[in-house]
């Protein structure tokens, strides 16, 4: 498969990139690379693999949860840049 220009200004835009006319012309190449190595990928006959579900055969150990010792609002707020009483004060981001 051949990535063209208008495919890959579609995927520039999509993907909020600019490129200059020098560039596009190596990420066209780089892409169609890429997209010929996974076709090659597809020849693999896989019909006996089963399916992997991690990359990593370690387990993660979790620890129980416990109530512990918390911070008190006046140590949580000691350094908030502003604080409106037991509260850290921020701009508005909605109107």
């Amino acid at each position: 498969m051949k990535i063209d220009v208008n495919s890959l200004k579609k995927i520039a835009h999509l993907a909020r990139l600019e490129f200059d006319e020098k560039s596009a012309e190596k990420m066209t190449q780089d892409m169609t690379q890429i997209l010929d190595w996974v076709e090659q990928l597809n020849e693999l006959d896989t019909d006996n693999i089963e399916p992997i579900t991690t990359m990593s055969s370690e387990v993660n150990v979790l620890r129980e949860d416990k109530v512990g010792e918390h911070l008190s609002h006046e140590s949580g707020l000691k350094n908030a840049p502003q604080r409106d009483s037991d509260y850290f004060r921020v701009p508005k981001v909605m109107e």
